[in-house]
């Protein structure tokens, strides 16, 4: 579990080490808690959690519209803001996440969508750019696979 990916013959690299697992496709990586079981994400950098591959497939939990361009640091993201979606996704039986929501119209985001793991572009318009956790509808990723 590196964090790098390989898109294309490419290799891409993660916002932060740590986050992604390394097969194809990637997954988020959570840590368990070694004494109590509860899965965390991301996974803390100690001896109390292992870590584990999370599921690809969840539900949209909650919703908003980041309008603004955070403060930098920790913002590392492009000059020019574009205004997303941060979604809590649901996990089924494990965790609830943050991550962006992409590939939906800002209309068409419903708590309850079905959504599927995608990391995405932190600069859109750099295609070298870092990876962040992404997900997008399962509607979405099913027309990109076809």
């Amino acid at each position: 579990m590196t964090g790098d990916i390989n898109r294309g013959g490419r290799d891409m690299r993660a916002i932060a080490q740590g986050l992604f697992t390394d097969e194809t496709p990637p997954r988020l990586i959570g840590g368990k808690d070694r004494q109590t079981g509860r899965i965390v994400f991301p996974c803390p950098s100690t001896m109390t959690h292992e870590p584990v591959a999370l599921s690809r497939e969840g539900t949209l939990w909650s919703y908003t519209v980041q309008r603004f361009r955070p403060k930098s640091p920790p913002y590392a993201g492009p000059e020019a803001f574009a205004p997303w979606v941060v979604a809590y996704v649901e996990l089924p039986g494990e965790v609830i996440v943050e991550a962006r929501l992409d590939d939906v119209a800002f209309e068409d985001v419903m708590v309850g969508m079905p959504v599927l793991f995608q990391p995405g572009l932190l600069d859109f318009s750099d295609p070298a750019s870092a990876l962040v956790p992404a997900f997008v509808p399962v509607r979405v990723s099913a027309e990109l696979v076809a």
